[in-house]
């Protein structure tokens, strides 16, 4: 008799979901990615070369990654293995290569496909190393982490890093033309409508056709409109992990924008931040940490701005409060730029840790014995407020240092007074050494 969940009888294509009946069967059906599988793109020069070696994806969801691995199997005639790093351990990883070696001594090669790569552990990411050297594997990873940061120098090493894009708004609608000719219909949608659901897809092509799905499915008499679209579909939450690339991605563009003078761009980059969730906390101390590196004496009110505006969100709170965020970080971008006491704190650490043994000139140091006094201790101090302009001009850098130059303020802002103090010293302090 029969199981009750046999399987034998296989659904037909209306059965099966619209994004496993529109994979591509072949490498020129693949919709964007041009950049790899294009004409003279890395994959298609291996390809043709007769010469593809191990590879690792790294790219957004939905954007193709394991389709492209199952048609590099196919079109090199490798028997194709897929497994996840989240749901498998050393024993699957075992039986994987000990199948691979048996297929190998009949004449066949394994492509060996790992989705989500970076889930494992160091130890498991050297397990590959050597299937990957004999040629039991072909080792093709996947991975929406750094793989930079998140796999290992020697597994780098054997493995060229191909990066995938997110779908543009032209890549989504030939996607959704595809399935409008698989479904033999016309999505119910008006034009804007249409667009929004493209953007509602967020560059992952396998949620836009889940998406279309979803619209397909809906018995609507008349083409619907953005505000019935939005009615009946929630937005997609964006990609965005707090601990993630896309995290830093995110913060290195708002910190970037803010250098560069362009408040505009840094309030779309908070935005962006905000709507994935950021904690404005973290974003009221990065911006600050941004007035000490980027701004810093060219504009001293700038961090007293920034903390002003933590405040005002810590006595707000949430939403009210982000807007004061938001004026700080106008007013960052907007303040005149110097970056001269960030890198004279640098060579000033740089230049403490050289010589960190090195004692003070005697005539700064106090002598309060008379042995110190002897031994030369305060000898020759000069009290500058004795002096004529207040300013003896000593040296009080360590005797075999001398004098080193950190800071270099720029003709900016109020560093522009500085500068001419600073010059004015240096003139007093020649004149007094003369």
């Amino acid at each position: 008799m029969a199981d009750l969940f046999d399987t034998d009888d296989v659904p037909d294509d209306a059965k099966r979901p619209l994004a496993d009946r529109l994979r591509p069967r072949k490498l020129s059906e693949v919709i964007g990615q041009s950049k790899v599988i294009g004409p003279d793109a890395p994959l298609s020069v291996m390809l043709e070369a007769g010469s593809l070696g191990s590879v690792v994806f790294w790219g957004p969801p939905g954007v193709g990654k394991t389709t492209i691995a199952r048609l590099l199997a196919d079109e090199t005639d490798l028997h194709f293995v897929q497994i996840s790093a989240i749901f498998s351990g050393v024993p699957e990883l075992r039986k994987v290569f000990e199948a691979a070696k048996h297929r190998r001594k009949t004449g066949r090669g394994t492509l060996l496909f790992v989705d989500e790569i970076h889930r494992f552990n160091k130890a498991q990411q050297d397990g590959f190393l050597p299937h990957m050297e004999d040629g039991t594997i072909l080792l093709v990873g996947a991975t929406t982490e750094n793989p930079s940061f998140e796999l290992n120098a020697a597994l780098l090493s054997r493995a060229q890093v191909l990066v995938l894009e997110r779908l543009d708004l032209a890549d989504l609608e030939r996607l959704a033309q595809r399935a409008e000719v698989e479904l033999d219909r016309v999505l119910p949608l008006d034009g804007p409508a249409r667009e929004n659901l493209l953007e509602m897809a967020d560059g992952d092509g396998r949620a836009l056709l889940n998406l279309i799905e979803q619209v397909m499915a809906w018995s609507v008499e008349t083409p619907l409109n953005s505000a019935a679209l939005a009615q009946r579909l929630m937005k997609r939450a964006a990609q965005y992990d707090k601990s993630g690339d896309a995290h830093y991605n995110l913060i290195s563009a708002l910190h970037k924008s803010v250098r560069g003078s362009d408040p505009d761009a840094a309030l779309y980059w908070f935005a962006r931040m905000l709507d994935a969730g950021e904690d404005p906390r973290y974003l009221a101390r990065r911006i600050t940490r941004m007035a000490v590196e980027d701004i810093g004496l060219a504009d001293p009110q700038a961090q007293a701005v920034c903390l002003q505006s933590w405040e005002t969100f810590e006595r707000l709170g949430s939403p009210e409060g982000e807007l004061a965020i938001a004026q700080a970080l106008v007013y960052l971008a907007l303040a005149p730029k110097s970056n001269a006491l960030y890198a004279a704190y640098k060579g000033a650490r740089a230049a403490a840790k050289k010589t960190g043994s090195l004692v003070p000139p005697k005539h700064i140091l106090n002598a309060p014995t008379k042995l110190m006094k002897e031994q030369g201790y305060g000898s020759g101090c000069a009290y500058d407020h004795d002096a004529e302009d207040g300013f003896s001009g000593q040296d009080y850098f360590p005797d075999s240092m001398g004098r080193t130059e950190f800071y270099a303020p720029v003709e900016r802002g109020f560093e522009r007074d500085l500068k001419k103090r600073m010059d004015y010293f240096a003139r007093l302090r020649s004149k007094r050494n003369t």
